[in-house]
C-alpha cells in the first residue's frame, strides 16, 4: 500500500473547486410508471429515444460490477476508452506545464491527446524484449510528471509486461498510473483491477470493443478508486453514453458465455496461425500475442503489405514504429479470414 498519497495534490487546481453540470436526470432520479416528466424540455412523443438516457448509467454499471468484483463507485463509463483517456488528461494534466510519460511503440492516442492538451509527452522506449525501462521511467520523472500509460497487453507488441515490474513502476511513480487492458480478456493473466485498492494512484481502461465485439457502439470503461472516479464524473459530459450504447452493452453482458465461446475461437486461431505463419519464408519472427493480433517481422513491410492489400487482404503496417522495422500487425480473424491470408501469405513467397 502506498504511503503519503494524496490525490488533491496531482489534481489541477480548476478541477479542484470545478462545479459540475446538473442534468435533469441528476435532479431527479426516480423515475416509475405513470409520473409525469416535463422537466428536462424533451419531445414528449416515444420514439423509443425520446429521453434522455441515464447520466450514470446505473444498469451497466450494477452488472460490470457483478462480472468483475468492484464497488459501482469505482466505475466510470466512457464515449469509447479515448473519451476516458482524455478526461484523464483534463482532470491531472496542466496544459502547457505538466508532463506524461509513454512507453513506444504503444497506441497512438496517448500522444494524440497529449497534444490536443498541450501536455508534453516523454517517450520511453520499451526494450529489445518490449518491456518498459523502468529504471529510465524512474530517472525521467519528476514532480511535473503526472501520468505513465502502461498498455498491457500492449498494442502493437501484442505482449504483456513483467507484473513485478508494473507494481513497482506503480509504487515508484509518484503521479497515476494508467494501465490500458484494452486486450485483457485475451491474456492468461489476470487483470490489475484485482488491485485496485492496493494503489490509490492506479486507473485501469477497458473496452468492450474487442473481446465483446462492440467496436461501434463506442464503450469505455474506466476502473479506479472512488475518489479518481469522482473527480472524473464531475468533468465528464452529463449524457457521454448515449441509450442504444446503454441498451446493446446491457444486452451483451448478459450473455458472457457467448463472449467467451468467441474469445475461445479467437485464441485457438491465434494458436494455428502462429504456428503456420512460422514456417512461412518471408517470415523472419513471429512475436509471441497475448492479444487478438499477432506482430510478425516480414523481410519487406511495405512491399508484402502492398501485395497483400492487391489480394483484397487489408493488415497494419507497422513498420514506421520504433523497434517494429518491417512488421505487419495481423488481426486473429474468422477461420476463413486466417486461411486466406495464410495462402495468400505462402502464394507471395512462392513467387
Amino acid at each position: 500500500m502506498m504511503k503519503d498519497f494524496n490525490l488533491n495534490n496531482l489534481l489541477r487546481e480548476n478541477i479542484k473547486t470545478i462545479a459540475p453540470y446538473s442534468s435533469a436526470r441528476d435532479e431527479y432520479k426516480d423515475i416509475t410508471d405513470g409520473m409525469v416528466f416535463i422537466d428536462a424540455n424533451e419531445n414528449p412523443f416515444n420514439t423509443g429515444v425520446n429521453r434522455y438516457p441515464d447520466p450514470q448509467q446505473t444498469k451497466l454499471k450494477v452488472r460490470l460490477s457483478e462480472l468483475k468484483e468492484v464497488s459501482t463507485d469505482q466505475i466510470l463509463l466512457g464515449n469509447g476508452s479515448d473519451e476516458v483517456l482524455d478526461l484523464i488528461f483534463r482532470a491531472f494534466c496542466e496544459p502547457n506545464k505538466d508532463k506524461v510519460i509513454t512507453l513506444p511503440p504503444t497506441y497512438g492516442m496517448y500522444n494524440v491527446l497529449a497534444n490536443l492538451n498541450a501536455v508534453e509527452n516523454i517517450e520511453i522506449l520499451l526494450n529489445n524484449n518490449f518491456q518498459p525501462d523502468k529504471d529510465e521511467i524512474a530517472r525521467t520523472a519528476h514532480p511535473q510528471t503526472k501520468l505513465l500509460f502502461l498498455c498491457s497487453p500492449n498494442n502493437p507488441t501484442a505482449n504483456s509486461f513483467d507484473a513485478n515490474d508494473i507494481a513497482w513502476l506503480i509504487e515508484d511513480f509518484q503521479g497515476i498510473v494508467v494501465i490500458d487492458e484494452a486486450y485483457i480478456d485475451f491474456s492468461k493473466h489476470e487483470s490489475w483491477i484485482s488491485r485496485l485498492n492496493e494503489f490509490p494512484n492506479l486507473i485501469v481502461t477497458q473496452t468492450l470493443s474487442k473481446a465483446y465485439g462492440l467496436a461501434g457502439i463506442r464503450l469505455g470503461i474506466c476502473y479506479a478508486s472512488a475518489e479518481i472516479i469522482s473527480v472524473l464524473n464531475k468533468i465528464k459530459p452529463p449524457y457521454n453514453v448515449n441509450q442504444l450504447t446503454q441498451d446493446k452493452a446491457l444486452e451483451r453482458l448478459t450473455t458472457i458465455h457467448r463472449v467467451n465461446e468467441e474469445v475461445d475461437q479467437v485464441l485457438s486461431e491465434r494458436k494455428k496461425l502462429r504456428n503456420v505463419l512460422k514456417s512461412i519464408s518471408i517470415v523472419e519472427k513471429v512475436y509471441k500475442s497475448d492479444a487478438n493480433f499477432i506482430l510478425v517481422k516480414v523481410d519487406d513491410a511495405n512491399k508484402r503489405y502492398q501485395q497483400l492489400v492487391e489480394k483484397g487482404i487489408v493488415v497494419r503496417n507497422r513498420t514506421n514504429q520504433p523497434l517494429c522495422k518491417n512488421c505487419l500487425r495481423f488481426t486473429v480473424g474468422r477461420e476463413s479470414e486466417n486461411m486466406k491470408l495464410i495462402e495468400t501469405l505462402q502464394s507471395i513467397s512462392k513467387s
